[in-house]
């Protein structure tokens, strides 16, 4: 019943759109990752892991990009989400060919 009463007090204070799809957000978020940026790190997670490591974990790869000076400071969950739309790219290019060879 609270979520019923929270919908209809939105409607009377703010409309009929805002009350069935929400408000959009104020917030700006600024993009840490550009282009070159995103180069450094991927050749950086292509490249051998640390002494004493198997594999780059994303926790390393974003403690060795600010500690290369790529950024002043990363999470590893940009780190992640660069390196995933990387890897959606990439997959997207070999659906369209899937003989491997170029056209």
């Amino acid at each position: 019943m609270k979520k019923i009463d929270r919908v209809k007090k939105r409607f009377v204070e703010e409309g009929l759109e805002v009350a069935l799809n929400g408000k959009e957000s104020d917030r700006i978020y600024t993009k840490k990752v550009d282009g070159d940026a995103e180069a450094h790190l991927i050749a950086l997670s292509c490249s051998q892991p640390p002494e004493g490591f198997a594999r780059w974990s994303l926790r390393l790869l974003a403690d060795k990009a600010v500690e290369l000076g790529y950024f002043e400071d990363i999470s590893h969950e940009t780190v992640r989400r660069t390196l995933k739309k990387r890897n959606q790219t990439l997959a997207k290019e070999r659906m369209g060919n899937s003989s491997g060879t170029k056209q």
